[in-house]
């Protein structure tokens, strides 16, 4: 039943934008702009949205730029394909759910992180409050949003059996990313499958009703979420270019925590896809929730916990998402960790 992902099956529009902005040239070597910055692509998961304030802040701030990049942040259209688009060498770097990571390697795709930022998933079932939802149990006879081979959807059934839930009990309607509000607001659903930092808060302020949510960590699955990714061949061959760009990347959020009004501010013409700076505010905050767990508290942003990301595996082999669990060394690099 697994998707097979494979870097020929990306979408020409996606091959275009992240071939021609690479910074690599075909000699290997990283281009360099004409103050002699290296000249870095940047895939998101998603088209910009407040989760990626922290980038633009960078980039206003000159943080990249202080670590010799000239950085170029991109739209992305799924984790998938952006974990895609990076192991095939077509960006430089992706932000991509770590879901579809481990996913991908398990497929013998040559990508690796080099450290996850939001260490509490923002994974959540979202439903207006009128609804009725207070609990899981709550699900049951229900009908969700969800788009067909997301990491959200393989994920679900592994949150219905944490919480006594069989996965009979709900109906997923399948939808594309990009309908899944539309679904719920139309009354088509009752609630969708999403990331509390994206979805919600447009949701409310297009319906202007109040959005609840049931997040997968606070009903008993947590796992690690977005964050850097690189090719192995990056990796590998561009040891000192990764450092630069986690470490930049590391005091971008610090800089961006310190200062949200300032890295929403920052995101102004991102995108003509953008949200209002309300939403793109309640959308920020709630990512700076999600920075850090227990073992990582008061350390820099993406700095990872070995035991964090066994944990992150376990749960993806007992659901499936993964036919075999390798060890964390196998996803991730740990030595470009930020210090502090």
């Amino acid at each position: 039943m697994k998707k097979r992902f494979l870097a020929a099956a990306l979408l020409p529009a996606l091959l275009v934008t992240t071939t021609t902005a690479c910074g690599s040239s075909s000699g290997g070597e990283q281009e360099k702009n004409a103050q002699g910055l290296d000249k870095v692509t940047l895939t998101l998961n998603w088209y910009p949205y407040g989760e990626h304030a922290p980038f633009y802040l960078g980039k206003k701030k000159d943080i990249f730029a202080k670590h010799g990049i000239d950085l170029t942040i991109q739209a992305g259209q799924g984790s998938q394909k952006t974990v895609q688009a990076t192991a095939a060498g077509q960006t430089d770097f992706g932000w991509a759910d770590t879901p579809a990571l481990l996913s991908a390697v398990g497929q013998g795709m040559d990508v690796k992180s080099v450290g996850v930022f939001l260490q509490t998933t923002p994974s959540s079932v979202q439903f207006f409050t009128d609804k009725n939802i207070a609990a899981p149990a709550d699900l049951k006879g229900r009908t969700i949003a969800s788009t067909a081979g997301d990491a959200l959807s393989k994920t679900f059934p592994a949150f219905l059996k944490a919480n006594g839930l069989a996965a009979g009990d709900v109906t997923l309607q399948n939808t594309d990313p990009a309908g899944k509000m539309a679904a719920v607001m139309s009354g088509k659903t009752d609630a969708l499958l999403g990331f509390a930092t994206d979805q919600g808060p447009t949701m409310q302020e297009k319906a202007g009703k109040q959005v609840s949510y049931l997040k997968f960590a606070e009903h008993g699955l947590n796992f690690y979420s977005n964050g850097l990714i690189a090719s192995t061949d990056t990796v590998k061959n561009k040891q000192d270019l990764v450092k630069r760009m986690v470490t930049a990347s590391s005091e971008a959020w610090t800089a961006a925590e310190a200062d949200p009004a300032g890295a929403v501010e920052a995101m102004a013409g991102a995108s003509q896809q953008l949200p209002s700076a309300k939403v793109l505010t309640d959308q920020f905050n709630a990512t700076l929730q999600l920075l850090h767990t227990d073992a990582t508290k008061g350390m820099a942003p993406g700095v990872n916990d070995e035991a964090d990301w066994q944990k992150t595996i376990t749960v993806f082999a007992d659901a499936g998402v993964i036919s075999k669990a390798e060890s964390p060394a196998s996803y991730w690099d740990a030595s470009f960790a930020p210090k502090g």
